[in-house]
C-alpha cells in the first residue's frame, strides 16, 4: 500500500486538506503535507500551534478493508509515530491519552485524528504536528522540540519520509485486498 502525496507551501490544517481531497478526489490513501499551516487544530477544537520548520502533514485512508478496530488503530497510530521519533531520541518516549508524545514529561508531538464518510465509505485522517525545531510555549503545559533535547539538526524531509514507509508498512499487514 502507498500513499499519494499532496505537498503544500501552506494549508488551514493538514487535517482539513486531506477532508477537501477525500470529498473532491478517488484518492483512497494520501499523504498531504505542508510548510505551514495557519489554522492547525488540535484536540477539542484547541489551535495547534504551528512554527515553520515543524512537521504538520496528515494521512487519510479509507477504513473499508482496515483489519483492525477503530480503537486499536488509534493507538497503533500513536505508537507509530513514536517508533519514528526513537530513531533520533533513544530515551523514554511517553504516550499521554488520547494523543500527545511526551519527552521528559514535555509534549513533542500531537496527533489528531478524524473519522469522515464519503458516500458511505469510511475514512480515518492522522494528522501529525511534531515539533522538529521550535516549540511553543503554552501555559501550564511543558513542550519541547527534538532539536532542543538532541541537539542535533534533524532532516524534516528524511523525517516525513520516515513516517510514510511506517505506515505504509503497517497499514500493509492490516489491510485485506477486496
Amino acid at each position: 500500500m502507498k500513499f499519494k502525496k499532496f505537498y503544500f507551501k501552506k494549508v488551514k490544517s493538514t487535517n482539513q486538506t486531506s477532508i477537501r481531497l477525500i470529498k473532491n478526489t478517488k484518492n483512497e490513501f494520501g499523504l498531504v503535507v505542508s510548510e505551514l499551516q495557519s489554522k492547525g487544530k488540535g484536540q477539542y477544537g484547541r489551535k495547534w500551534i504551528s512554527y515553520k520548520g515543524n512537521v504538520f502533514l496528515s494521512f487519510f485512508y479509507k477504513l473499508e478493508n482496515i483489519n483492525l478496530s477503530l480503537n486499536s488503530l488509534t493507538k497503533k497510530n500513536c505508537f507509530l509515530v513514536r517508533d519514528v521519533i526513537s530513531k533520533y531520541y533513544k530515551k523514554k518516549i511517553t504516550f499521554k491519552p488520547p494523543n500527545d508524545l511526551l519527552i521528559n514529561k514535555k509534549k513533542i508531538c500531537g496527533i489528531l485524528q478524524e473519522k469522515i464518510e464519503k458516500s458511505k465509505v469510511k475514512y480515518f485522517i492522522v494528522g501529525i504536528g511534531f515539533n522538529l525545531i521550535k516549540n511553543p510555549y503554552i501555559l501550564n503545559y511543558p513542550t519541547t522540540n527534538l532539536f532542543e533535547i538532541t541537539n542535533k539538526k534533524i532532516n524534516k524531509k528524511k523525517f516525513e519520509k520516515e513516517l510514510k514507509i511506517t505506515f505504509e508498512k503497517f497499514l500493509s499487514k492490516y489491510y485485506k485486498a477486496s
